[in-house]
């Protein structure tokens, strides 16, 4: 029964752990916001910034794998080449360091054991969650929530092991792993791989070695297989991705493959010279040590060869040509199901790709109010089409969003989805009267009716100030300019009385017999499909207003 009970408690530590480190990693990410957003737009063509930017976002988010699946992401998408990605990913395995040096807190000192001061941060950190409203003040709970847990975990599991300290399966089974250091890589492979965390993974072979089962061989050569396992996660992400994600994931897995082999044959020929080291007890701060060791130590190493990655990356993801062209048919690039990993890229994806669909609806506008000028078959059949596309950018960008929605986000942030769910609507309803306009014009041209030359001028004046109002309400949109919002504010009144203006000289033309009632009615439904378009404009800016006010 002792032995039941043991297991149970140690499952339930790793529970609290891995439940720890994402509460932890979820505070972080909402008390950095858009911080890790500007991390990204320091990212430059220089291999040494995106290292730097490589571990910040990862110390950051607490998950290297997370942070590379972004990288597959971001190149899936255009955004950024293999030679920034490198630097990302390298970076990635030093900022991956920063849980095991937490972890191993527990054998700096006394005061910093686990025990000690976890149940302090939780009580703290629960009480602001309750009694405070302001959004910093409850995501540094959440912070502390998530630190305090992690550390009760790691001191459940310590507590699980203790009294099989001197068990002779563990001391023959690192023994064994030690000895073999293939058998040692392909352990910390596979458990990696299979909880999808090399922080996790690390920090479970730490709770081992802080109870003096693990000797130095075995750890070193787990540790190395470890950061193998990583790659897996980003494997898996870029199986349905373009040729060029799938290359820096095996960038990624060829970085870190090398530098295990490198240090492993390394490291065996030591422990063969030294065994007195080699079965020696290591604690949780060696292997600390010795992960950073490594990753600093590999990235100086392979740092010069970064373009001689993406060279082998290329041979072995190989470009067949035609499969890249059959995909560029109709994406979104901003929006990456790998990007929901990190809620503030996922954000500021959705509405980067609003603004495109913004963009599409300008042209959309555009197009429709030319094809009337011309009275072009081939302009009405494009303007068909692109409502189709529009059609296709609501439903895709919908998704995207209510899948954001469901993760860890700010206030402000929130505020933001919500409001974008709106803003692809009014767009999209945008371009369903530029299709009512559309089937207007397709009329015309059947019948071959010809508005008046009066009835012309209106429609310019008209027209021109309903493309100012959405040209500027996406330039609202975009940069969360104030000025933008008062533009369409007050074109869209100008609108409303010019609108009124020319309904009632119109009407007058009809009742004085100055033009045809077909095409009366046509012009007629014209301007008010036209007005509802620049409400719709108005809409948009109000979202923002919104935001900024919020």
């Amino acid at each position: 029964m002792q032995h039941v009970e043991m297991l149970f408690r140690f499952i339930g530590g790793l529970g609290m752990f891995l439940y720890g480190m994402n509460v932890m990693a979820d505070g972080l990410q909402k008390s950095a916001g858009n911080k890790m957003k500007h991390l990204l737009e320091f990212l430059t063509r220089n291999r040494l910034m995106g290292i730097l930017v490589g571990a910040g976002v990862t110390a950051i988010i607490q998950s290297s794998s997370a942070t590379t699946v972004m990288v597959v992401g971001f190149v899936n998408a255009g955004l950024m080449n293999l030679t920034q990605a490198v630097g990302v990913i390298m970076g990635a395995n030093i900022g991956t360091t920063v849980t095991a040096w937490l972890v191993s807190m527990s054998e700096w000192g006394a005061f910093l054991k686990p025990e000690f001061f976890a149940p302090l941060l939780i009580g703290i950190g629960a009480f602001m969650m309750l009694f405070s409203k302001k959004e910093k003040i409850v995501d540094v709970s959440e912070i502390l929530v998530g630190f305090g847990v992690l550390f009760i975990g790691l001191n459940f599991m310590s507590g699980a092991i203790t009294p099989y300290r001197d068990a002779p399966i563990f001391s023959e089974a690192f023994r064994v792993l030690g000895r073999n250091p293939i058998l040692g890589m392909l352990a910390g492979l596979a458990v990696t791989a299979l909880i999808q965390s090399s922080s996790a993974s690390v920090g479970i072979l730490q709770t081992l070695a802080a109870n003096g089962l693990v000797n130095w061989s075995s750890a070193v050569f787990i540790t190395l297989g470890q950061n193998i396992g990583t790659c897996v996660t980003a494997l898996l992400s870029s199986l349905g991705a373009h040729k060029t994600a799938k290359r820096a994931a095996v960038i990624h897995l060829l970085f870190n493959a090398i530098g295990a082999v490198v240090f492993g044959l390394l490291m065996f020929v030591v422990f063969t010279v030294n065994r007195a080291w080699a079965s020696s007890e290591i604690n949780s701060v060696g292997i600390s040590m010795f992960h950073t060791f490594f990753n600093i130590t590999n990235t100086l190493l392979l740092y010069p060869f970064g373009n001689l990655l993406v060279k082998l990356s290329g041979m072995i993801v190989k470009d067949d040509g035609e499969e890249e062209q059959a995909e560029e048919a109709f994406e979104l690039p901003h929006i990456e199901s790998r990007f929901l990993e990190t809620p503030s890229f996922a954000v500021e994806g959705a509405l980067k790709e609003t603004v495109r669909m913004g963009e599409l609806a300008i042209a959309h506008v555009e197009l429709v109010f030319d094809a009337i000028r011309t009275g072009s078959q081939k302009r009405v059949d494009k303007a068909v089409r692109l409502e189709q596309n529009m059609n296709e950018y609501e439903k895709k960008m919908t998704e995207y969003l209510a899948q954001i929605s469901k993760g860890s986000l700010t206030d402000h942030q929130r505020l933001i989805i919500n409001d974008l769910f709106y803003t692809v609507s009014d767009l999209e309803r945008i371009s369903d009267h530029c299709d009512n306009l559309a089937e207007l014009t397709q009329t015309m041209i059947s019948d071959g009716l010809h508005f008046s030359m009066e009835a012309m001028q209106g429609f310019e004046e008209i027209a021109g100030l309903t493309v100012d109002a959405v040209k500027a309400a996406v330039l609202a949109r975009e940069t969360e300019k104030m000025a933008y919002v008062q533009q369409v504010v007050q074109i869209e009144d100008e609108i409303d009385d010019l609108e009124e203006d020319l309904r009632t000289q119109h009407i007058n033309r009809l009742a004085h017999n100055e033009c045809s009632a077909a095409r009366g009615v046509i012009f007629l439904d014209m301007l008010s499909n036209i007005e509802r378009i620049s409400d719709h404009a108005n809409n948009v800016v109000g979202y923002v207003a919104d935001e900024k006010e919020g």
